[in-house]
């Protein structure tokens, strides 16, 4: 169970980090460095924005339960 559990959390990590990737840049900070700045969008998020946040929310909750079930199985 924990090593499953272990895989899973290696697999969520890298698709977590993914998703993040991903995400638009809102403006200052490294995203201006790689060019993130120069876009600018007057109509707000789109469809596929708002579907990439509720994605990357849905793995981060499903990342962070398994850290603490692999804490509480490692403490016990």
């Amino acid at each position: 169970m924990e090593l499953g559990l272990s895989i899973a959390l290696i697999v969520f990590s890298l698709l977590l980090v993914l998703l993040v990737l991903m995400h638009k840049g809102k403006g200052g900070g490294l995203s201006d460095m790689f060019g993130g700045g120069m876009q600018s969008s007057v109509g707000g998020s789109s469809v596929a924005e708002r579907n990439l946040d509720r994605i990357t929310i849905v793995v981060a909750l499903i990342w962070f339960g398994i850290i603490v079930a692999l804490g509480v199985m490692m403490k016990s």
